[in-house]
C-alpha cells in the first residue's frame, strides 16, 4: 500500500470516528434538556480524537506545547458562548451564529499572536469565567421544546466534525504545535448545536444550552492544563488518558451538585 492511500485511509478512518462521538452527543444534547446536554456538549468529544490523533503523528514536546496554546482559546470558546446566547435573543441562527463565530476568531488570532506561560493561560480563563459566568446566568434556564429532525442533521453534524479533523490532521505538520492547539479546540459541537438546534427550537431554549456549558468548560481548562503538565513526563497517552478523565470527574460532580440543588 502506498503511503499516500495509507493516509488517506487513516485520515477517512479518524474522521468517522471523531463524526460518531459527536453525532451520538449531540443526540443526546437535543433530549435531556439544558443543563444535561451542555455537560454533554462539553465534554472532549472533537478535541480528544483530535489530540489523540495528533499524539500518534508527533512527541509528546508537541502534545504539550499545543495544550498550552489550547489552553487561552478556551477562554476564546467562553466569549464566543456569551456572544451567542446574548445576540440569539433577539436574532436568527445566521446573525447570531456569526457573530460568535467572528468573536472566537478574533480571540483566536490575538492568542496566536502571544507568547503564553501556563500562568498567564490559566490568568486569561479565570478573567473569562469572572465576566462570561455571571452574564450568562439569567439566561440558562430555558424549557426545552422538542426538536423536529430533518433528513440533513446527522450528514451535517457529521460533516462539520469530520473537515474539523481532516484540518487538524493535515495541517498538523506545517503549522506547528501552537496551530494544531488552536484547531483541536475550535468549539465544533458548540457550534454545531447553535447551527442546528437555532432553527428548530428557536434561539433562546439553544442560547440555554450553551449558557449552561461555562462550567463545563472551566473543567476542559483543567484537563488542557493537566495535558500540558505530564505529556512529557508521563507520555501523551497517558496524560490524555488523565485529561479525560477529570472531564468526565468534573461533569459528573457539576451532574451531582445539580440534582442535589433540585432536591
Amino acid at each position: 500500500m502506498s503511503p499516500e492511500l495509507a493516509f488517506a485511509l487513516t485520515l477517512l478512518l479518524r474522521m468517522a470516528v471523531t463524526a460518531a462521538f459527536v453525532v451520538t452527543a449531540s443526540m443526546i444534547t437535543e433530549r435531556s434538556g439544558p443543563a444535561i446536554g451542555a455537560l454533554v456538549a462539553t465534554l472532549p468529544i472533537s478535541a480528544g480524537p483530535s489530540y489523540v490523533f495528533l499524539a500518534l503523528d508527533h512527541d509528546p514536546a508537541f502534545i504539550a506545547q499545543g495544550a498550552l496554546t489550547s489552553l487561552p482559546i478556551n477562554a476564546a470558546t467562553m466569549f464566543l458562548s456569551l456572544t451567542y446566547v446574548l445576540v440569539a435573543q433577539r436574532r436568527g441562527v445566521i446573525v447570531s451564529l456569526g457573530a460568535a463565530v467572528l468573536v472566537w476568531f478574533g480571540l483566536a488570532a490575538i492568542v496566536r499572536m502571544t507568547t503564553w506561560s501556563l500562568g498567564s493561560a490559566l490568568a486569561v480563563n479565570a478573567v473569562a469565567f469572572a465576566i462570561c459566568l455571571p452574564l450568562m446566568k439569567p439566561f440558562r434556564h430555558v424549557k426545552m421544546p422538542p426538536a423536529i429532525r430533518r433528513w440533513y442533521d446527522v450528514p451535517l453534524r457529521a460533516a462539520l466534525v469530520s473537515t474539523l479533523v481532516a484540518t487538524v490532521v493535515t495541517l498538523s505538520h506545517t503549522i506547528g504545535p501552537a496551530g494544531s492547539g488552536m484547531l483541536a479546540v475550535y468549539p465544533v459541537v458548540l457550534t454545531s448545536l447553535m447551527l442546528l438546534l437555532h432553527p428548530r427550537i428557536g434561539g433562546r431554549p439553544t442560547a440555554a444550552v450553551i449558557a449552561s456549558s461555562g462550567w463545563g468548560l472551566m473543567g476542559f481548562g483543567l484537563a488542557l492544563a493537566m495535558v500540558h503538565l505530564t505529556a512529557v513526563p508521563l507520555g501523551s497517552a497517558v496524560s490524555l488518558t488523565l485529561a479525560l478523565a477529570i472531564c468526565v470527574a468534573w461533569n459528573l460532580g457539576l451532574w451531582s451538585w445539580g440534582r442535589r440543588r433540585v432536591v
